[in-house]
Formats: C-alpha cells, structure tokens, sequence
C-alpha cells in the first residue's frame, strides 16, 4: 500500500510540473503568434507602399 501511495505522489507531481510546463509555452506560443502578426502586418504595409528594395529566395537584383 505504502509504494503505491509513493507512485501517486510521484504521479501527481509529474503531472503538475507537465501542467506547469503546458501552461509557460501556452504563454509563450500566445507571444510568438502575436509577433508574427506583427511582422506579417508590417511587412504587407511595407510592401504597399512599394518602398521594400529587399531580394528575396532566388530573385535577381534589379541591375540583372
């Protein structure tokens, strides 16, 4: 009896510690999303304004 009550203790901190552990990178993935949004909007408003010189992948620079 007294071993199992050893595994569900350890059980049930390993379970708050994952909880702990879900939790920081819901946090995390909360920011992430947001500043990629940032960009991606930032981005389309520099492409807009027509003003992005930046190659990009395999495009050639204009002077080719």
């Amino acid at each position: 009896m007294e071993k199992l009550e050893e595994q569900i203790a350890h059980l049930t901190r390993t379970v708050d510690d994952l909880s702990d552990i879900v939790a920081r990178q819901e946090a995390e993935i909360t920011t992430l999303n947001r500043r990629v949004h940032m960009l991606m909007q930032r981005e389309g408003e520099r492409e807009a304004s027509g003003s992005g010189a930046v190659v990009m992948g395999d495009e050639q620079p204009p002077h080719y």
